[in-house]
């Protein structure tokens, strides 16, 4: 059955406010980061892009509250997604895969997506800083705690959920629902996670879009998104806690 012009307005718009008050904003930021970056004089590969950042270095239980605030409301754009779908069909997050059905099948397949995904990744990034267009990444700038790898833990699989669930069930659900064909649907969602991802350079913008094609591509295949999840999970996971556990023993991390 067709979209209504009406229907079709409704859905593109309610994605583009989702998309607002969560990973489209970051690619706003991002594009006017890129923009001060690309004109400030400096070479890419001699700036630095911090990611998990501590707030108050020598306030270790408030820093602690922070980044736990900050993984809370991380996912939140990932519920609301959930809600929005799951309030017209019940049945949405077994549609999307965004459940617990499969546990096994779907850690298997995390599993091979973080191997086919991640190392040619770190390949890419070491080629592009090389080539200068990459900025420095550091992965994790929290001042060590005992909490520091549980929190960097949680901050993996936060923007695993918000990114897989947001950018792929929820936005391939609804694009599909206002009538878009698969590849304006793989192809622009690609873009706005390399577009969120362009604090990083230029090679942070390029990586992440033919991630995000080959992801997309994957889900629209299997049509479960908790494989990419697992997947970007494991990933982020290695990056963070492996800048934080050896980036004093390794010199290329810096």
């Amino acid at each position: 059955m067709s979209t209504s012009p009406f229907a079709r307005r409704t859905l593109l718009t309610e994605t583009v406010l989702v998309l607002a008050v969560s990973l489209g904003a970051s690619a706003i930021w991002s594009l006017l980061r890129i923009v001060a970056m690309l004109s400030s004089g400096v070479p890419l590969s001699a700036q630095t892009a911090r990611m998990n950042v501590s707030a108050f270095p020598d306030q270790p239980w408030l820093d602690l509250l922070w980044q736990l605030t900050g993984v809370a409301l991380g996912v939140a754009p990932a519920l609301l997604a959930l809600h929005l779908l799951t309030r017209e069909d019940p049945d949405a997050r077994s549609r999307i895969g965004a459940d617990l059905r499969r546990p096994g099948q779907d850690l298997l397949r995390g599993l091979l997506l973080a191997a086919a995904v991640g190392l040619p990744g770190l390949a890419w990034y070491l080629g592009a800083r090389a080539a200068g267009l990459s900025t420095t990444i550091v992965a994790a700038d929290l001042v060590p705690h005992w909490w520091t790898v549980p929190v960097l833990v949680l901050s993996a699989i936060q923007s695993s959920v918000l990114e897989e669930v947001v950018m792929v069930g929820y936005l391939f659900t609804r694009w599909a629902q206002a009538g878009w064909g698969r590849w304006q649907i793989i192809v622009t969602s690609a873009v706005i996670r390399g577009c969120y991802h362009l604090y990083q350079g230029i090679g942070g913008f390029v990586g992440n879009l033919v991630m995000g094609l080959f992801l997309g591509w994957v889900y629209t295949r299997t049509r479960r998104v908790a494989p990419l999840v697992v997947a970007h999970a494991v990933i982020d996971i290695v990056a963070f806690v492996g800048y934080a556990l050896a980036r004093d023993h390794v010199g290329w991390l810096t």
